[in-house]
């Protein structure tokens, strides 16, 4: 099979009728896709492929195969075809079914880059973590990293990416917050749903996850997250449904934890009745690795198809349950059409030939470019950015400045082949580093890492060596001899554990003395400072942001990140970036801090998995819908920076707010002209913010309803963006009344650079109550919840 069968559009088309066509939750499904052609041969297929497998190969094909771990599927031996891969699902040659290989790939393919008896090399490229590339607010960036994923999911042999992650940043310590875009549902979404689309471009398929409402790490194996409907429908809910009816996902992984008492991947409203009858999704449902084994039966039933990755005691409880008559054939027929659909228009049924070598040179381009443009300038004093012509010896401060971190750990993490550092690419263009500095920097880093003891267990967090003390003294003398001085701060954070306050959200004392001591010495000598946050997610900045005369956050930026932070530092690249999430002054100002990240339920931890301990804890979301921006200004809290903020090295006008009707009749568009002011080329993010009528629901003062990004303007250059509003940007969810609810009264929209940046506003007028649309689930907490509003 040639790649150009693959990627055929009309054929793209077609399998994606198939997939609704085959869906069995959904009548109305079947009527509208009428499958014709080589659909009908294909649902053909599907009935002749399940009347030909016997009960033990439908109890195996719906347990995949991946880990080697006692008791693991097929007593834990995996295909040899991609080392690395998270996963399979069952091989059957008789029945012609391959094995479909599966892989993690928040920031790209993540497979084993050595291979026993091979001088080859599988490096893949590691791309800016999703919280950079959200900070671009560029949703066609977002597609082409999509696709250069996609491709190099194909061009290795890979069927399903399992990315992307679309989880809210409900708290600033949560531990996969870089996997995950924003604390905003509509910006998550449309990411996510970009992102989608490009992998998905390129003939293999893509995995939001993790559904639903895994918003923290600690205990997300036996955690019962207590979240009233609303929240979940306007917040955690909302982000994954933009990217399946928007963007049709091959896959969803269900979670971890249990949402409201119920496990997620055993939660049939959640699975059933929200995804596809309400979303009308028509792909396959997954499990996060090992999630729910103590009742596979159970999964079956909710609509959770895909086992992952297998274990022998889940397809044990599935044979029994089966004699039992707990589980009927018909069920698990219904969810194998869903696999079934995948498989068949897998790269590995079409018998594409991979070719294993990837365009890594090309995809490094896109990396390097999407890191730019996500980088996001906070604050930028007496210009001391873009660095000045004359700007040519730097000292570089900070461990971090040397090695820099490309990603976070965990399934988000990327074997790639290298990650340039600040002072490599500043060395590489030819700027003049401290010598001796860099060698002590060099050598103190070497002596910390020897003393990190070796990890017990792959999955625990990466150590990062402490700060250097710096000398005074010494560090003045330096001050005399650089034009500038360059800080970066590093953190990293992953899977299993989340972050801490101290050392973490917070400054370490050696940070807060190494600031200081650079910022006096070289003040005094005249000289400016600048300071890159090399940051997965929020760290304090109030304490010592007056310090520093520039703040740079290129993020975790991949592998090229140092090349991109220096085209931010150099003004190649004109930073356009702006917060995906709220900056708070201290831990205590976020809405998820009083209950975060909740309370145990028992005295000792489980084991999991024989060599995990987890606590069973319970986390009651009691801020409801006021969760990041949301909080802020209806509280009457402060942010350090606020959502949507990011400077630029040139000043933008806005003007000529007009809206294409004073009455919403269904739908209703605004437009702006956006106006380059300064000096510098640039591009500018334009934010809608809509503000309810007061009365009715409580609702936030306003709430992100659209987004969009100009080109490149030219100094006096100006550009029109527009904003669609459809019934849905009006409604919040009414739970008693079980619907999407628009007041009628009058609507502000207010447009402008960030969340607080307001630089237009106007007004419509809604005349009798909306109700857009009609919930058939039930998803209210059984659990006492007490939301404060």
């Amino acid at each position: 099979m040639n790649a150009k069968r693959i990627l055929n559009p009309a054929a793209l088309l077609a399998l994606a009728l198939l997939a609704a066509a085959c869906s069995p939750d959904s009548e109305e499904g079947m009527q509208t896709a009428k499958p014709e052609g080589a659909a009908m041969q294909t649902a053909k297929q599907l009935d002749d492929i399940l009347a030909r497998m016997t009960l033990e190969q439908k109890t195996l094909m719906v347990s995949g195969i991946g880990f080697n771990l006692p008791g693991a599927q097929g007593g834990g031996e995996l295909p040899a075809k991609v080392p690395g891969a998270a996963g399979y699902t069952q091989p059957f040659p008789e029945l012609g079914l391959p094995s479909v290989t599966l892989a993690d790939g928040p920031a790209g393919l993540r497979i084993r880059p050595k291979r026993k008896g091979e001088q080859a090399t599988y490096y893949a490229t590691a791309f800016p973590i999703a919280t950079a590339v959200a900070a671009s607010w560029d949703l066609e960036l977002a597609a082409r990293v999509g696709e250069a994923m996609g491709r190099e999911t194909l061009d290795y042999g890979v069927d399903v990416l399992l990315a992307p992650g679309l989880n809210l940043h409900r708290d600033p310590r949560g531990g996969r917050n870089f996997e995950y875009y924003s604390e905003d549902p509509l910006l998550t979404g449309k990411m996510a749903a970009a992102k989608v689309r490009g992998v998905q471009s390129q003939g293999v398929g893509a995995t939001p996850k993790h559904y639903a409402a895994n918003n923290q790490e600690t205990s997300r194996n036996s955690l019962d997250t207590v979240v009233s409907e609303r929240a979940l429908r306007e917040l955690y809910l909302r982000g994954f449904e933009i990217a399946v009816k928007e963007a049709e996902p091959w896959a969803i992984m269900s979670a971890y934890n249990k949402v409201n008492g119920v496990e997620s991947s055993q939660h049939r409203e959640l699975l059933t009745t929200v995804l596809r009858d309400e979303w009308g999704f028509t792909g396959v449902v997954m499990t996060d690795w090992f999630a729910g084994v103590a009742d596979t039966p159970a999964q079956q039933r909710a609509g959770n198809e895909l086992l992952m990755p297998g274990t022998d005691e889940g397809t044990a409880q599935l044979r029994a349950a089966l004699e039992a008559g707990e589980l009927t054939e018909a069920t698990l027929d219904r969810n194998l059409r869903h696999i079934l659909a995948l498989a068949l228009k897998s790269p590995a049924y079409k018998d594409y030939q991979y070719s294993n070598k990837p365009d890594l040179a090309g995809h490094a381009h896109i990396a390097r470019a999407a890191a730019a443009e996500g980088i996001v300038l906070l604050k930028n004093e007496g210009s001391a950015l873009p660095l000045a012509p004359g700007v040519r010896k730097v000292a570089a401060y900070g461990i971090t400045s040397y090695d820099f971190i490309s990603g976070g750990t965990g399934s988000g993490d990327v074997n790639e082949a290298y990650t340039v550092s600040l002072v490599e690419a500043l060395e590489t263009r030819g700027f003049a580093l401290d010598a001796a500095l860099q060698a002590r920097y060099e050598a103190f880093i070497d002596t910390e890492k020897a003393k990190i003891p070796p990890k017990e267990q792959f999955w625990m967090p990466e150590v990062l060596p402490p700060e250097m003390p710096l000398d005074p003294q010494q560090v003045s003398a330096e001050a005399q001899n650089a034009d500038i001085a360059l800080i970066t701060l590093g953190r990293i954070s992953g899977e299993f554990q989340d972050r801490q306050l101290e050392a973490d959200f917070y400054l370490t004392d050696a940070e807060q003395a190494m600031i200081a001591t650079v910022s006096a010495a070289y003040r005094a000598a005249g000289k400016q400072v600048a300071l890159i946050l090399n940051v997965g997610n929020v760290v304090e900045t109030v304490s010592w942001r007056a310090q520093v005369d520039a703040i740079l956050v290129p993020w975790q930026g991949g592998q090229e990140a140092g090349n991109a932070v220096l085209d931010a530092l150099t003004g190649a690249v004109n930073p356009s970036g702006k917060l995906p999430m709220t900056f708070p002054r201290v831990y205590d100002d976020a809405p998820a801090a009083k209950n975060f990240p909740g309370v145990k339920l028992a005295d000792k931890p489980l084991r999991f998995l024989d060599f995990i301990e987890v606590m069973p804890m319970r986390v009651e979301y009691q801020e409801g819908i006021y969760v990041g921006y949301r909080h802020y200004d209806a509280f009457n809290v402060a942010p350090a920076y606020e959502f949507g903020h990011g400077l630029s090295y040139t000043s933008f006008a806005y003007s000529d707010l007009q809206l294409s009707a004073e009455k919403f009749a269904g739908s209703l568009t605004a437009s702006i002209k956006i106006t380059n002011t300064g000096k510098a080329a640039g591009k500018e993010i334009a934010q809608l913010y809509l503000a309810a009528p007061k009365g009715g629901m409580h609702k936030p003062v306003r709430e992100l309803k659209g987004f969009a990004k100009t080109t490149a303007l030219a100094p006096g250059e100006s550009a029109t963006l527009a904003f669609t509003l459809d019934p849905r940007s009006l409604a919040s969810f009414h739970e008693s009344r079980k619907a999407w609810i628009a007041a009628p009264g009058t609507y502000t929209v207010a447009i402008g650079a960030s969340y607080r940046a307001l630089h237009a506003t106007t007004t419509f007028t809604l005349e009798k109550e909306l109700a857009p649309e009609k919930a058939l689930a039930t998803l209210t907490p059984t659990h006492p919840l007490t939301e404060l509003t």
